[in-house]
């Protein structure tokens, strides 16, 4: 059996699988509920292995480990970063989250936890929440099928836009029939599979690297010392506003609505513990090893020098490299080699079939049936929501047609948009009731334009705001939305006695 061959059986079954997951997925999937939440019956290791499989993406084995391969250890700061946001993601908003979506009619999305929490009768909340999840969705959702180009494109030579469509089109399979029960059942296979690509394939390949690791790193051309430094960001110091906008990254998670659905959904608070723990063992982990296989990738794969050498892939594909290299070059398992580069296709199937999920819920239970049509049945917004998962994965397929764009810059752009808009007002809603509508809006508002403003419009002699000060647009949308919360909901009317009744009855939640 020939290499291609055998990698190509190795994808086969991989894909085979995922598609069977989803057949399966459809036949327990009877309404909107179930499609949307999964009945909110997700066990601790299916919830926990889902959400983080759900929030790396391919950003997890290429853009990280690329960007740490191009530049040294200084971009692991964006790690630290990450670590620490899910950390106090799963510690602190995990709990309250669950419990007030229960008290607050059972609410099934983030947006309709807004409208709920609120009482906002006027669906202003849902709409504004809805548009935000749809365009920076579209965009995070182009940067998994662009990563899933990519990859088909390095392993097989496959034309590019061929392989985004072979990509598109199984998420868009198994997601159309089984809708969340599907997502999180095959997110738990992919992380899985992801944490044992990433233990296994730098342990082996570490053992083919022969010499003085810093001497080694001498030849590719970088200083080893910087090189291996956190305080070096390529060939200069790294400086204060750039590890203070890597580290920024951690405050995303707090507005992620692909990830605090699956708070929502965990069956009861023993399986939330259980899911706290196993999450956070699993992202220290993979972040730390990504980093690793960065590092490692450098002196490993060398005398090839990716994104330099003539003809060599950009330098997101150091860990497919390094994985053929390893068991197809040196160990001659290229089958066992496809199987753990279906560990990069599942980081990002994982993370783009519950982009295309929660936009699909937005549109269908939160614009078209809490909006548009209240009296539509059960079956018309379940068909509303398979038909929107297929527009939305055309839409980002068009977007992700570029095969110069960066993993990296669109996953960027879309963290920063939605954890600008949603992540301060999740947090004001949770812990302080003094919060109202009036605030609520405005914060939306405010973090979503901050980010808009500062990365794509040119107020600084041509340059935006954010290339001029380099500071992370996320930093500066959190703290605007934030700041607007606070000011707008103190200087409007406080919120009804209702209101402020269900936000007791909620800190006083306790499963029955």
């Amino acid at each position: 059996m020939s290499t291609t061959t055998a990698i190509l059986c190795a994808f086969g079954v991989y894909l085979l699988l995922m598609i069977g997951i989803g057949i399966w997925s459809m036949k327990k999937t009877t309404g909107a509920d179930d499609y949307f939440l999964g009945g909110r019956g997700l066990s601790g290791p299916v919830a926990a292995l889902s959400a983080q499989a759900s929030d790396m993406s391919g950003w997890l084995l290429m853009g990280l480990p690329g960007s740490v391969y191009a530049l040294g250890t200084g971009q692991a700061w964006i790690a630290v970063g990450l670590g620490l946001g899910t950390i106090i993601n799963w510690l602190v908003i995990a709990r309250p989250l669950r419990s007030y979506t229960i008290v607050a009619n059972n609410s099934m999305t983030l947006p309709e936890f807004f409208g709920n929490r609120y009482h906002d009768e006027k669906k202003i909340l849902l709409g504004i929440s809805s548009v935000i999840i749809v365009i920076f969705f579209l965009v995070y959702t182009a940067s998994a099928l662009a990563s899933g180009g990519k990859l088909f494109n390095t392993v097989f030579g496959i034309d590019y836009h061929v392989a985004l469509f072979i990509g598109a089109a199984v998420i868009l399979i198994y997601t159309f029939l089984g809708g969340f029960l599907a997502v999180c059942t095959t997110d738990f296979v992919q992380g899985t599979l992801m944490l044992i690509a990433l233990m296994i394939v730098p342990i082996v390949a570490w053992g083919f690297v022969s010499g003085d690791f810093s001497s080694l790193l001498e030849q590719t051309g970088v200083n080893s010392g910087h090189y291996m430094s956190l305080m070096y960001n390529g060939d200069h110091p790294i400086t204060p506003v750039e590890i203070i906008s890597n580290l920024a990254w951690g405050l995303g998670y707090c507005g992620m609505p692909h990830i605090l659905v699956r708070f929502m959904a965990i069956k009861n608070e023993k399986e939330l513990r259980k899911s706290s723990v196993i999450a956070i063992t699993w992202v220290v982990i993979s972040l730390v090893l990504a980093v690793v296989i960065g590092l490692l990738g450098r002196a490993y794969l060398f005398p090839e020098i990716l994104g330099q050498t003539a003809g060599a892939p950009s330098t997101e594909s150091v860990f497919i490299e390094m994985i053929e290299k390893t068991f197809t070059e040196k160990i001659n398992l290229p089958f066992i080699g496809g199987i753990f580069i279906c560990g990069i296709l599942a980081a990002i199937m994982s993370t783009a079939d519950s982009q295309l999920l929660v936009c699909s819920s937005s549109v269908s239970a939160d614009i078209y049936q809490d909006i548009f049509k209240p009296d539509a049945s059960d079956r018309q917004v379940l068909r509303i929501g398979r038909i929107t998962t297929i527009v939305v994965a055309v839409i980002a397929f068009f977007i992700a047609w570029d095969p110069n764009s960066s993993i990296m810059a669109l996953v960027s752009d879309a963290w920063a948009g939605l954890g600008a808009a949603f992540g301060p007002l999740v947090v004001m809603s949770l812990f302080w009731k003094r919060t109202n509508l009036a605030g609520a809006v405005a914060g939306l508002v405010s973090g979503a334009g901050t980010v808009l403003i500062w990365d794509y419009i040119p107020l600084a002699g041509g340059q935006t705001l954010g290339t001029t000060t380099g500071l992370y647009s996320l930093l500066v949308g959190f703290a605007v939305s934030l700041c607007f919360i606070i000011v707008v909901s103190l200087v409007t009317k406080k919120p009804d006695e209702s209101i402020l009744k269900e936000f007791e009855e909620y800190k006083n939640y306790k499963e029955s």
